[in-house]
């Protein structure tokens, strides 16, 4: 009954009510905006990333350590640190 309404109203309704129906409307929708603007900046910058990079940027979110990134990745130790902390460091804005 519903159907994306946020609030009914039953008559009769004081002005206040309405008001804060709307109020709470508005500020539902600005929320809401936040969220999209902010799962939209990160789409683009996992976007930009290189391949390598997500590759790396997959592993060190999910591996516990760097031997075992380095092991996945078939290289030292080194390489995948130095390339989560460039990664680390793109990305510390949004986090």
């Amino acid at each position: 009954m519903k159907a994306g309404a946020l609030e009914f109203l039953t008559k009769p309704f004081r002005d206040q009510d309405l008001l804060d129906a709307v109020q709470l409307a508005l500020q539902r929708d600005r929320d809401r905006r936040i969220r999209e603007n902010a799962v939209s900046q990160t789409c683009a910058r996992f976007e930009a990333l290189t391949p390598r990079e997500r590759e790396v940027f997959s592993l060190v979110t999910c591996e516990s350590n760097d031997k075992q990134v380095a092991g996945e990745l078939g290289s030292a130790k080194s390489p995948p640190r130095c390339i989560a902390a460039m990664l680390w460091g793109r990305w510390a804005p949004v986090l």
